[in-house]
């Protein structure tokens, strides 16, 4: 069965299951829901390629100190989804 579900890029994509959903994000950062999935889309689709901007990935850091979620700062910066690098989601 194929699905046309669009793929989500990293980091983005784990970022944000990290915090509890687009929903989650959207509270803590402000963002627009739109906004926030298209930190998961490619750049030709209108998103960041996976990239979250630098003030709303700032506030999802102090949120993520402020509450104890252990998330690695360098989950920020690589591509590579947390999965894949052996981290168990928090």
């Amino acid at each position: 069965m194929e699905t046309n579900a669009p793929e989500k890029l990293e980091p983005a994509a784990s970022i944000i299951d990290r915090f509890g959903g687009p929903e989650a994000v959207q509270e803590i950062t402000g963002a627009d829901r739109t906004r926030v999935y298209r930190w998961t889309q490619p750049k030709e689709k209108g998103g960041t390629d996976g990239i979250i901007p630098l003030k709303p990935a700032q506030k999802l850091w102090a949120h993520a100190k402020a509450t104890g979620l252990e998330i690695p700062g360098d989950l920020f910066l690589s591509p590579e989804p947390a999965k894949a690098r052996g981290e168990v989601a928090a």
